[in-house]
């Protein structure tokens, strides 16, 4: 071998054995969780299919307990935040926490930083349901992969709490809705008018202004592809009324208590506002 070319012949042998920042590891053997931590009692804020190939976090995420790996997890991302930590501009304070549930003491999908990119999807009482514009680092078991037991959520971001409409107590609310677009069966309302529990509905979100007064006991109503009213749609209990103009005259998916009219109408008393 010349001794001009070992130099070249070298980095070739390096480069063949140590993995480039951001190259894909092995396979994954199973489905696998993504964890905020590298702790097994850590917040699960995905799952990666079986046959993934994860992609390994910079190497500035810094030392590991043995058995873990950090990946990079392609954003974006859905979850919550509170009311109070939200700008008069309707963008999240630099240091507020995403939530993977709407409620204080659920696990924490990530910390804002500023220049973080958010996006508003949905109002749930003291909360505000948005979308995180970002890549984020999570853990895996690199060493034993397990796939999720029955009824643990599929493969996707944030699985368990943004796509998945819960309650304050963090479990799902009511049946979901048929590929038609209505309750999977009716609309559950009792011989007293309310139903028993919350239920999830779509439709379109329009204003009501264009009734005359008299037919006009709520602001805002929930139609159907035709212009249906599906049901009036009672906002008050969301406090963060001011960010309605969002959601008028588009796609959405509303939770609450629905009561009987003595005219047959639905009213829903809207516990959560999401875009669909």
């Amino acid at each position: 071998m010349k001794l001009n070319s070992f130099p070249a012949a070298l980095a070739i042998l390096v480069a063949t054995l140590v993995p480039l920042p951001g190259a894909g590891a092995a396979p994954l053997v199973a489905t696998t969780a993504v964890q905020a931590r590298p702790d097994p009692a850590a917040p699960v804020i995905t799952y990666l299919k079986a046959g993934t190939e994860p992609v390994p976090a910079a190497a500035d995420s810094g030392p590991l307990p043995a058995g873990w790996m950090a990946v990079e997890i392609a954003g974006p991302f859905e979850a919550y935040v509170l009311n109070r930590d939200l700008t008069k501009s309707l963008d999240v304070k630099p240091g507020s926490s995403l939530y993977l549930m709407p409620q204080e003491g659920a696990g924490v999908l990530a910390v804002v930083a500023a220049g973080d990119k958010t996006e508003i999807t949905g109002l749930r009482g003291k909360w505000t349901r948005i979308s995180l514009k970002k890549d984020l680092v999570g853990y895996i078991q690199s060493d034993s992969a397990t796939a999720p037991g029955p009824g643990e959520p599929p493969s996707s971001p944030a699985a368990g709490a943004p796509g998945a409409m819960a309650d304050a107590s963090g479990s799902a609310s009511g049946p979901a809705p048929s590929a038609a677009g209505k309750p999977a069966a009716g609309f559950g309302v009792d011989d007293g008018g309310a139903s028993h529990f919350p239920r999830l509905l779509e439709g379109q979100f329009v204003s009501t202004h264009n009734l005359l007064p008299l037919h006009r006991p709520y602001d805002w109503q929930l139609v159907d592809d035709s212009g249906n009213r599906r049901a009036y749609l009672d906002v008050s209990k969301l406090l963060q009324t001011d960010q309605i103009d969002r959601y008028v005259n588009r796609a959405v998916e509303v939770s609450g208590t629905m009561t009987a009219l003595p005219n047959g109408e639905i009213v829903v008393a809207v516990e959560s506002l999401q875009l669909k």
